[in-house]
């Protein structure tokens, strides 16, 4: 079986706020980041050695992570940075930089070896891929989704011929300008001569240098066009609407935590609630140690982390509540992602705590 590699070295601009305080592949999905589904999904098709990338924020991860034991996999991190002025300081060296900067290292790139991006959830039959690559002899493979011609502007569009073997690229082009429907999904299959075009201690990129050189020399590199889910949260807008797929029960393996207590309405322990008194309308999921006061509406799909608190004749709509969130009484919030410190709307406007003082209302439920 394959060895993989995780891409978690990057900022994580698009979806600020979501990661002011957390990297991009920490950010959580059900009370869990991310990258676990990840891992999980590698787990399950037997990979167990699996190198992470990291730079900025690495402690979250690798603290979370570890070595990887809770999961029935190794883990091992490539930290990259430079020494400056006394201080360490998170320097990226590129997707395939950080590959390069681990085989000079070690040379653990040393079978067939996966690699994603991680901050993307996916149910690929990895079997199916590896099968596939090996079986037409590739010494790079793209795993790709067709997508609708009127979307291939978000994408990089792979072009390739009859057998899928790639041509060419296009980065994000018009719906009139492009040759192709097939966009990369971020999931590649490298064999270990692949990285022997990738320069040693540079910046270097997979998608913009690395793929035009497999097809400027003519090596036998190809896309593979699968139908998987693939639940990507480049953008903030992203997240709030997969969350509402997820919430949904649209994805499968990603089933609700908690307790059912009714009909879609997801509990967790120690939940201080009068019934009686609430409206809550399913799918909704409750974290522990929440109290939601009298006069309190919530309509799902809505996720209310732990420690929030909901006072009295608050409504929350179609959100996410971060824990330790506190709404104020008589506040509505709908369609938004609310933390302590600040709240985003389905577009991606943001508002920080104390912002405007039409919401001081709302804050840590700690305070």
């Amino acid at each position: 079986m394959a060895k993989a590699m995780i891409l978690a070295a990057g900022q994580g601009t698009r979806v600020r706020p979501l990661t002011k305080d957390i990297p991009k592949p920490m950010v959580p999905i059900l009370g869990k980041p991310v990258l676990e589904y990840i891992i999980e999904h590698l787990a399950r098709y037997g990979v167990k050695e699996i190198m992470i990338n990291v730079a900025f924020m690495h402690r979250k991860i690798e603290e979370y992570f570890g070595d990887g034991h809770r999961w029935g996999v190794e883990i091992g991190y490539s930290y990259e940075g430079a020494y400056e002025h006394g201080d360490i300081l998170p320097k990226p060296i590129g997707s395939a930089g950080g590959m390069k900067h681990i085989q000079d290292n070690s040379g653990f790139f040393d079978e067939t070896t996966l690699v994603l991006c991680g901050d993307a959830i996916i149910d690929l039959d990895i079997g199916a891929a590896l099968h596939e690559h090996k079986t037409k002899g590739a010494i790079a493979s793209v795993v790709t989704l067709d997508v609708p011609l009127s979307e291939v502007k978000n994408y990089g569009i792979v072009v390739a011929d009859e057998d899928g073997k790639i041509i060419s690229f296009q980065e994000k082009p018009s719906p009139e300008e492009a040759k192709s429907t097939l966009a990369s999904t971020g999931i590649y299959i490298f064999e270990p001569a692949a990285l022997d075009l990738v320069p040693s201690g540079k910046v270097y990129d997979i998608g913009s240098e690395l793929f035009p050189s497999l097809v400027e020399k003519g090596l036998p590199f190809f896309a593979q066009n699968r139908f998987f889910n693939w639940i990507d949260i480049g953008r903030v807008t992203d997240y709030w609407t997969v969350l509402q797929r997820v919430l949904r029960g649209e994805v499968a393996q990603m089933d609700m935590p908690g307790k059912e207590v009714r009909p879609g309405v997801f509990v967790g322990l120690n939940t201080h609630i009068d019934w009686d008194k609430v409206h809550i309308e399913g799918p909704v999921y409750i974290g522990s140690s929440v109290k939601i006061e009298e006069g309190a509406t919530i309509i799902g799909p809505t996720w209310i982390g732990h420690g929030c608190h909901i006072r009295k004749a608050s409504t929350v709509v179609r959100s996410v509540l971060f824990e330790y969130t506190r709404i104020g009484a008589g506040m509505t919030f709908a369609e938004m992602i609310v933390s302590s410190h600040y709240c985003v709307d389905r577009t991606g406007h943001t508002v920080y705590a104390g912002d405007d003082r039409t919401i001081l209302r709302w804050g840590d439920a700690r305070a």
